[in-house]
């Protein structure tokens, strides 16, 4: 379900990519139902026992950052870094999205599926 909280936060920036955050967050509460979004941070942020990730705002591409992406299970080459924890992933415009959606589905469902699993 869609936050008020966030739509308030794309009306009050009116940032230059919001089409493709539009997008990425279509994408996202699509996904899986038990994603929720929320406003931490000053940024849109998703999460699902835990925080997946959040709206790292660029100008000129669109940024999630995966705050414990590293312990995703599974092969996602889209999401970037090398750190021991965090990942990147990131899209040029709306086109992008659309067209990488499949990706991104593929890494928000291994997350829901992982944190079910340590869940018992």
């Amino acid at each position: 379900m869609r936050n008020p909280d966030v739509d308030a936060w794309f009306e009050a920036k009116q940032h230059p990519m919001e089409g493709a955050m539009q997008a990425v967050r279509k994408v996202t509460l699509e996904a899986d139902l038990r994603i929720t979004e929320s406003i931490k941070w000053s940024t849109p942020t998703y999460s699902y026992q835990g925080n997946i990730f959040s709206f790292n705002p660029a100008k000129k591409f669109v940024s999630l950052l995966f705050h414990t992406g590293a312990q995703i299970p599974g092969d996602h080459p889209a999401l970037e870094g090398d750190t021991e924890t965090a990942r990147v992933m990131r899209f040029a415009d709306a086109e992008d999205v659309e067209r990488r959606a499949g990706e991104l589905v593929e890494i928000l469902r291994s997350w829901c599926e992982w944190k079910d699993e340590a869940a018992g």
